[in-house]
């Protein structure tokens, strides 16, 4: 397994991205089969993700703006989806050798080690704003309040997430547990698979892979 991938690793690694000023950048580092590439690819797009959502709900610009901006969701959604599962094919090579020990009864994990990875990157997010909200001098002391009270709640499950990340790596060690890569059917984003793509007039209706 990869030098330190565990729960608490992936959770500094997320927090120190976050308290970096130029996080998320421009560009991704060029792909490898690294982990850890693509835990960064995963946090990036749940980041850029995080600040398009906000955008998107804005109220004072035109509409086309806000057109683009789902637009881009859907983008950067495909791109965080496609790096959960490379996060999983990456962690069930290096897992390879444990797997022929597998027990008869280990238990299938209905969540994969890259979807939990992905939720304590979305956890990460919401850490770091809430947090940013109990530090605002311009609001009442029944929000900050209610605030605080928020973020205690998401840092414990973060905590608890981070523990089952880390049981379920171990079990799949040790032979009792595993997990299969499940592949992302977005099939609002193939214009072969959405009726509202493939029914406009001239749109061709060969069939394709599902995205």
């Amino acid at each position: 397994m990869a030098d330190n991938l565990d729960a608490g690793s992936i959770i500094s690694f997320h927090d120190g991205k976050l308290a970096d000023p130029g996080w998320p950048g421009s560009a991704l580092p060029e792909a490898t089969n690294d982990i850890w590439h693509w835990i960064e690819a995963n946090h990036r797009f749940n980041t850029l993700l995080w600040n398009e959502e906000d955008k998107a709900r804005r109220t004072d610009v035109d509409a086309s703006e806000i057109a683009a901006s789902k637009r881009l969701i859907d983008q950067y959604n495909q791109r965080r989806n496609d790096a959960i599962e490379a996060i999983d094919e990456a962690i069930l090579t290096e897992l390879d050798p444990f797997l022929s020990m597998r027990h008869s009864e280990a238990r299938l994990n209905s969540e994969t080690a890259g979807a939990m990875i992905d939720r304590l990157s979305i956890l990460c997010l919401k850490i770091f704003h809430m947090r940013e909200q109990t530090l605002r001098v311009d609001a009442s002391a029944e929000h900050i309040a209610t605030c605080t009270a928020k973020l205690n709640r998401l840092i414990e499950q973060r905590k608890d997430l981070g523990a089952c990340f880390d049981g379920l790596i171990e079990d799949a060690r040790e032979g009792r547990a595993y997990f299969k890569v499940y592949r992302q059917f977005k099939m609002y984003n193939d214009p072969t698979l959405n009726p509202y793509l493939y029914a406009r007039p001239g749109a061709s209706t060969q069939a394709g892979s599902a995205q």
